[in-house]
């Protein structure tokens, strides 16, 4: 389903929704005689005891935001009730429809449109999830203003000639693949973000890290901005923000033996002894574990100092782990595989999986050994 430039929603009023308003389990519908003698509605509860179910109140509890209703109010038939234009301080009562119109005016017009790969994995009127490859940031920045995510989604919409606003609810480092969500209004945008907020948006990662990582395990140690530095973060219990991730090992590696034992310092292609670099030679691990993680928090760079943090940090990762990055891992080996969120207008439970991703499957199944089928 293509995206568009007005979004029309509506939504019933249920029974469920005007009792959840009132301190007695009583809706407005309970007491017309009150409802209809008093003409400011809000005045109910001051006189009753009870908390009346209004068109504002019913929009907040489903999650529009102050800036969505500001919206809402200066649009023309911004919000209708039972089809005609109302006002926020209208009572609403069970099996009431609320509509609501809302309009982009523009799209984001500072950010340039570029034929970059773009993988959509689910779309429709209100979200997109985007399938995020390697060396591509989410959003332009200084030195990346056309090789990003922002870039690639602005010329799919574009070509279409539908005016866009980049908005991305969950956010990866340049080097980390998978899903990535995106709000296609300021609806789906509010919606999201107090889900967000609420840590009601789940997310799953695959990670490669060195050594043998227990089999399961929770850390929760606060991450700071690492002092003079813009972009590395640290474990820092006294000006740290709380940071909690959750991790199971799915599977440990072990590295193949040499190619060849007559000569061991030929380096045979499709091997560990291939992988150095050229400045400074450094093998691969002994033992690489794979991991599913589960993030409780959201801090920058989690898995990768967490991870670090417990002796087993991510091969390839050129920030925390430098002496790991060589030509058979050129990045962090970090995959977000699994997305799930409810739809910010329906409801409905949202998932989404993302496989290992080439270079991730590679590195382990080139140079290492592993039980049958260790992937999931």
């Amino acid at each position: 389903m293509e995206s568009s430039d007005i979004r029309i929603v509506t939504w019933t009023v249920t029974a469920a929704d005007a009792a959840a308003f009132s301190a007695s389990g009583e809706s407005a519908a309970a007491h017309p005689s009150i409802a209809g003698s008093i003409s400011n509605p809000s005045m109910v509860s001051a006189r009753s005891g009870r908390t009346p179910l209004t068109v504002e109140r019913f929009l907040r509890a489903k999650g529009c935001s102050h800036h969505v209703l500001t919206l809402l109010k200066r649009t023309d038939h911004g919000i209708l009730l039972n089809g005609v234009w109302a006002y926020g301080n209208q009572p609403v009562h069970p099996g009431d429809e609320i509509t609501i119109r809302v309009e982009e005016a523009a799209g984001s017009e500072q950010i340039l449109p570029r034929p970059l790969p773009l993988t959509i994995v689910y779309e429709d009127e209100d979200v997109l999830v985007a399938d995020k490859p390697a060396d591509m940031p989410v959003h332009p920045s200084a030195g990346n203003y056309e090789n990003t995510l922002a870039n690639a989604v602005m010329y799919y919409y574009s070509a279409k000639g539908i005016p866009f606003v980049f908005r991305c609810v969950t956010r990866l480092d340049r080097d980390t693949t998978g899903l990535v969500l995106l709000a296609k209004n300021s609806l789906s945008s509010a919606i999201l973000s107090g889900q967000s907020a609420h840590r009601q948006i789940h997310r799953e990662y695959l990670a490669i890290t060195e050594g043998k990582l227990p089999e399961s395990g929770t850390i929760d140690a606060p991450i700071a901005r690492v002092e003079g530095s813009a972009l590395m973060r640290c474990i820092d219990p006294e000006k740290g923000e709380r940071a909690v991730t959750h991790y199971q090992r799915l599977a440990l590696f072990g590295r193949k033996p040499p190619a060849s034992a007559w000569h061991p310092d030929v380096m045979v292609s499709g091997t560990s002894e291939a992988c150095t670099d050229p400045m400074e030679p450094q093998p691969l691990p002994e033992v690489l574990s794979l991991a599913r993680i589960h993030l409780e928090t959201g801090r920058t760079h989690q898995i990768r100092v967490h991870m670090k943090s417990i002796g087993h940090p991510l091969p390839g990762d050129f920030l925390y782990n430098p002496s790991s990055v060589c030509a058979r891992t050129p990045r962090q080996t970090l995959h977000a595989h699994r997305l799930t969120f409810a739809h910010p207008v329906t409801g409905e439970t949202l998932s989404f999986v993302s496989d290992l991703p080439a270079d991730m499957r590679n590195l382990l199944e080139n140079d290492y050994l592993a039980s049958p089928d260790p992937f999931p």
